[in-house]
């Protein structure tokens, strides 16, 4: 286990929809400049707290504190919550990535071109910058939103089942992506991921989330805490 300054803390959080508790009184402190995948079954929790942590769902009790400067955090949804149909340019998804900086009115200049230029080659995408997102390929708009993501200059990023509906090439590629991101970069990489063994692969430690509880493991104790459930079906919503 790592034993960094946390970067991110959450004290006795307690996360509810309506009347239905999902998080219960968690205690977590997340190590700078790693990659974290949450684990756990289907409707554990994962997403809801991961949600907390990015200040899109309120805490009904406890307090989440997020130490990583004047920065929001890259968050990357699930594909499917970006309309395929809504006309914009792959260029335009990533440049989206600049709006803590500029607003919706100030253009991007110079600097800030040069960065989404830089980002775009990283993934891949300068051939296909002028196609509308519902043009690419699911491995294409996953590495568009990373790379809107990472234009932003986060040192934290939050990501939803970011290799669900990839395929098995382009869901290695994305994840070895995300690996850099951590080991190269120093970036805190929190994702919700769909198995613990696929999750071994990535880190030595991971959160479990299970009954509404989470605390960070190794992945021995993650296979101990989990048992039977170990194997996590792919897109959970919770």
């Amino acid at each position: 286990m790592t034993t960094s300054a946390p970067i991110i803390r959450c004290e006795h959080v307690s996360v509810a929809y309506g009347r239905r508790e999902v998080i219960h009184d968690v205690c977590l402190d997340i190590p700078r400049g790693i990659l974290l995948p949450f684990v756990g079954p289907n409707g554990a929790g994962k997403t809801t707290l991961l949600r907390a942590i990015l200040g899109l769902l309120p805490v009904r009790s406890g307090q989440i504190r997020t130490l990583f400067g004047g920065k929001p955090a890259g968050y990357v949804p699930q594909q499917k919550a970006i309309d395929p149909l809504y006309p914009v340019t792959t260029r335009q998804i990533v440049e989206m990535g600049l709006y803590p900086e500029l607003g919706w009115w100030r253009r991007p200049q110079l600097e800030q071109k040069a960065r989404v230029r830089s980002v775009m080659e990283r993934f891949g995408l300068s051939a296909h910058q002028s196609k509308t997102f519902g043009e690419l390929s699911g491995g294409m708009k996953q590495k568009a939103m990373l790379a809107r993501a990472l234009v932003s200059g986060s040192e934290v990023f939050v990501l939803d089942e970011p290799t669900s509906e990839l395929d098995e090439d382009t869901e290695r590629e994305v994840l070895s992506h995300l690996v850099a991101m951590a080991r190269n970069e120093g970036k805190t990489v929190l994702m919700a991921h769909h198995g613990l063994e696929q999750a071994a692969a990535l880190a030595d430690t991971v959160c479990v989330v299970h009954h509404g509880r989470a605390c960070l493991a190794t992945i021995e104790e993650a296979r101990d805490l989990l048992g039977g459930t170990s194997s996590v079906g792919r897109g959970a919503h919770a």
